[in-house]
């Protein structure tokens, strides 16, 4: 296949009446498939190829919007209209989009955010009204939301002249100098990702998938093209059910969620808030985390209370489609454990390479294969800087990706993470990784999660911790693990750690709290 419009083709003529996506609504593959070629025609009648910008609500309507775009030809790059301005904005300035789609939910607030950041020239705008099911152009023409709107015609012409290497959606990650990078990224890459993931995780057409991501993060792109794939559904989480751990387990019983792809939060801060205690769940059997080291004092209860689920702890970037290796926890985990990120998914490569670009035991993480994104859009810059050529191939253009993590092999040839080039810093004349010192607190019982900070201008390690340890107490437990120049010199108890919206810990803003 070399596109991800056959996938949904064949789940839609195998099961047409089967709910892809439910939530807030419930709808249908043959639905998502006729409002995405009706979309997908509107938009093929409008000037232009450049990806177009989609901002919509986190409902189960989305993956049509996406799917329409494809269908027209062109890449979409989803933005959370809820982001603060000045973010969209700097979005908008890179991706510059002659049409944005928008969904009926996201419009007045879209409206609101144009007139002020548009001053000379407005895009095309495509809202999509999923009630009335109607798409309103710019002019102001009306179209139904129906079979009797696709020419098919001119969707086949456009899927001729389609290749597999087309892009198919930039999803915009946090840079270092502030403004976000768009990684682009290819059908072939997805396709890549996705039936590795499912071979791993043994996704099977009767699954429901349980979505916790926004859907403008990659982590969402495997709710939304698995069932695609395998014609399984995904179930649209509410957001505030992750604080409401009984709401959250009788929502995913009711659905009958059979796997989640969580990030590391989204599973420890549940259990801080009685999970388990009361309700259990039921229909839960595979469970697959990434985005953060996830403490082994949290998995452990995970375990005990569903000892028949398959665990998968997961580890890769944006810019390889998500994640690049994979680690089956195939035994009951002991708190002190550090999970290793295991090996390979089928058609990556992966490998390390030290200070001299020679590949080594231990260094950085690279990863090449057909799942690499195109780039940073609109930015060469920062493309080439990341995406450079194998220094250890002389012989031909191999193409990879610097991620910029220590990683090491041990003797199975198993991948370990040991943090960010990054947050590896000098004190009191010895390396430290900050990652590591967070890991050490976190194997400590009593407490569910940390982040280390380095104050260079005080030279002081300092570690923000959620628990029930004191500060005395959590001082001596990690003077029996790590050495005493890495035992941060300042701690700082909090109720609760700041999250971005992917899950991870804003690290930015506890830098305001030192």
């Amino acid at each position: 296949m070399k596109n991800v419009l056959e996938w949904l083709e064949a789940s839609a003529a195998k099961n047409p009446q089967k709910p892809a996506f439910i939530g807030d609504k419930e709808i249908t593959f043959e639905q998502v498939m006729t409002w995405a070629k009706t979309i997908g025609t509107t938009l093929a009648q409008m000037e232009g190829d450049a990806p177009v910008a989609v901002f919509s609500a986190r409902s189960a309507t989305t993956p049509a919007l996406f799917a329409g775009i494809v269908y027209s030809g062109r890449a979409y790059a989803p933005i959370d209209a809820t982001l603060p301005q000045k973010r969209i904005q700097k979005i908008l300035t890179n991706l510059n989009p002659s049409l944005i789609l928008v969904d009926q939910e996201s419009h007045a607030r879209f409206l609101k955010l144009a007139s002020e950041i548009f001053e000379d020239r407005m895009p095309a705008i495509v809202k999509v009204d999923f009630d009335e099911l109607t798409i309103t152009k710019q002019d102001e023409t009306i179209v139904s939301l129906d079979a009797s709107n696709i020419d098919a015609t001119a969707l086949d012409q456009i899927r001729e002249q389609m290749v597999v290497t087309d892009p198919l959606y930039i999803i915009y990650t946090s840079g270092s100098s502030g403004n976000p990078k768009g990684v682009m990224t290819s059908h072939e890459s997805l396709m890549t990702y996705i039936n590795a993931y499912c071979k791993v995780m043994q996704i099977e057409e009767q699954d429901c998938l349980g979505n916790q991501s926004p859907l403008d993060y990659i982590a969402a792109i495997r709710d939304i093209y698995i069932p695609f794939k395998t014609g399984c559904q995904t179930a649209i989480i509410p957001k505030e059910y992750f604080m409401e751990p009984n709401m959250l387990f009788e929502y995913m019983n009711e659905k009958h969620v059979t796997s989640v792809g969580w990030s590391v939060s989204a599973l420890t801060v549940p259990l801080s808030l009685g999970a388990f205690e009361e309700v259990k769940l039921t229909s839960l059997n595979k469970v697959c985390f990434s985005g953060s080291v996830m403490p082994c004092s949290a998995l452990r209860v995970w375990q005990e209370n569903l000892p028949d689920a398959r665990f998968v702890n997961q580890y890769g970037p944006t810019e390889a489609t998500a994640s690049c290796t994979y680690y089956v926890v195939d035994h009951r985990v002991t708190d002190d454990e550090v999970l290793p990120i295991g090996k390979a998914y089928e058609n990556y490569r992966v490998f390390l390479l030290d200070e001299n670009n020679q590949k080594a035991d231990r260094g950085e993480i690279c990863v090449s294969g057909p799942i690499l994104a195109l780039g940073y859009y609109n930015d060469p810059e920062r493309t080439e800087k990341s995406f450079v050529n194998n220094p250890t191939n002389h012989a031909y253009p191999e193409r990879i990706y610097r991620t910029g993590d220590i990683g090491s092999l041990d003797e199975n040839g198993i991948l370990h993470f040991h943090g960010r080039m990054d947050r590896q810093i000098k004190h009191m004349g010895h390396r430290v990784e900050l990652d590591e010192v967070e890991c050490a607190a976190n194997a400590i019982e009593g407490i569910s999660e940390s982040a280390c900070l380095y104050n260079k201008p005080k030279e002081v390690l300092v570690l923000f911790y959620c628990g029930d340890l004191e500060k005395k107490g959590l001082s001596l437990a990690l003077r029996e693990t790590i050495p005493g120049f890495m035992v941060p010199r300042k701690l700082i108890k909090m109720d609760a750690l700041p999250k971005l919206p992917n899950g991870k810990i804003d690290l930015k803003k506890l830098e305001g709290e030192m």
